[in-house]
């Protein structure tokens, strides 16, 4: 998939959730003082979950951790491409992101 097309597919998905995204070079959302998802300069879309969510799926979706810039980002999630071209699941799962980050201490 296209770098703009999963941008784009990004800006759905978020718009879905009633979440602004953010970041003019690099899209990403953030709540709470704590950024939560980020579409990557490979296209890829991560996002941000607690440990629990995390562990159970990066076995579900049989996926990896997220990186950025080389940078392996920790609490991310990197999303496969089945999930990222259903904006109606991808849309839940920033909405999970959201609530953790909304879980944190404010930055």
């Amino acid at each position: 998939m296209t770098y703009d097309k999963q941008k784009e597919l990004y800006q759905q998905a978020a718009e879905k959730a009633g979440i602004e995204l953010k970041g003019k070079t690099m899209p990403y959302t953030s709540a709470n003082g704590h950024m939560f998802s980020q579409l990557n300069k490979d296209g890829q879309i991560g996002i941000r979950f607690s440990k629990e969510i995390q562990e159970k799926l990066l076995k579900e979706l049989k996926t990896t951790t997220f990186k950025s810039y080389g940078a392996e980002l920790k609490g991310y999630v990197l999303m496969p491409a089945t999930i990222c071209k259903d904006t109606k699941k991808l849309t839940i799962y920033l909405k999970e992101g959201l609530k953790f980050v909304m879980s944190l201490d404010p930055k």
